[in-house]
């Protein structure tokens, strides 16, 4: 969910996000292409790459020899992509325990990511935290499908999630808090419902977020498509 991009594609993808995010490009604008290409120093390739994996995403649609134009959001769509977040890594936290197979050898990896962390922890150490358990449950859960769907999946915030969501921090604490508790107690169906309900308050938290900013249809009209 907050991976640092990896190619060209990836990178073009976090700046028209970071454009939409930051509302330099609204509801039904156009996307300018040669002008991202030219501002990242890459050929119009990876943008248009970068155009269909946000079209996947519901960020935007392409329409034959027009272009792409930027999607409207909905509190719905928002939630609806946290959710999915949560059953995928529920799925992954359940088949990682069965991998473990009661050696506590993921518990223990978790408890040192939580270890680091501290009591105060700061936006780039909740994300450090974050990262770390997702890659070791990844890992331990030796799923490749499961590794192919988390890549294809991007978050809807650019940047650090925790330095730009307020009160993410808390809740990420106290959701990675309760995985790593489940985990050591070998608990499947704990450490999924604790997933799923950490994702469900990051979800809120985006919401809250986006219509404070104005993002959805009934705080600002959508503008024509140009």
């Amino acid at each position: 969910m907050i991976d640092p991009p990896r190619s060209s594609g990836d990178i073009a993808a976090r700046y028209i996000r970071k454009l939409i995010f930051e509302r330099d490009l609204g509801p039904g604008d156009r996307v300018p292409q040669d002008e991202i290409a030219h501002a990242l120093g890459i050929s119009r390739i990876p943008v248009r790459e970068a155009l269909i994996a946000l079209e996947r995403d519901g960020w935007v649609t392409i329409e034959l020899h027009r272009g792409a134009f930027v999607n409207e959001l909905d509190a719905a769509a928002v939630r609806d992509h946290y959710t999915l977040f949560g059953l995928v890594y529920g799925f992954a936290v359940r088949r990682a325990l069965e991998r473990d197979a009661g050696t506590g050898a993921l518990a223990d990896q978790l408890d040192v990511l939580l270890g680091r962390l501290g009591d105060r922890a700061d936006a780039r150490s909740m994300a450090d935290a974050a990262i770390g358990f997702h890659l070791a449950v990844i890992d331990v859960a030796h799923s490749p499908r499961i590794q192919t769907l988390m890549e294809a999946m991007s978050g809807l915030i650019p940047g650090n999630f925790f330095a730009v969501v307020p009160g993410a921090i808390e809740v990420g604490r106290e959701g990675l808090a309760a995985v790593a508790e489940a985990v050591r107690a070998d608990d499947a169906d704990a450490a999924v419902e604790a997933w799923e309900t950490m994702m469900h308050r990051q979800g809120e938290l985006v919401v809250a977020l986006f219509e404070q900013r104005g993002f959805f249809s009934d705080a600002e009209p959508s503008r024509p498509r140009r």
